[in-house]
């Protein structure tokens, strides 16, 4: 019973580490200085930093959500 609950921990800690460092890499292509007055500032930085981690959230959660759902599908029949 609880093997399963391990795993399923150890894949959302990959999955959401996965994302977050791809929307790391991402947002490395985007223009940000265009919106913050210094790029270079610890808010700035502070700032890139809580972007990342919420889209990195948004994506996981989808990608999670998607992969339990179809898993569940087995049980339809």
């Amino acid at each position: 019973m609880f093997e399963g609950l391990g795993q399923q921990a150890l894949i959302h800690l990959f999955v959401n580490v996965m994302f977050l460092a791809i929307t790391w890499w991402a947002l490395q292509a985007f223009k940000f200085d265009l919106f913050v007055k210094e790029p270079n500032s610890p808010k700035a930085k502070a700032l890139m930093i809580l972007v990342t981690i919420a889209i990195a959230q948004l994506v996981s959660s989808f990608f999670l959500d998607y992969y339990n759902a179809s898993t569940m599908l087995r049980y339809l029949w």
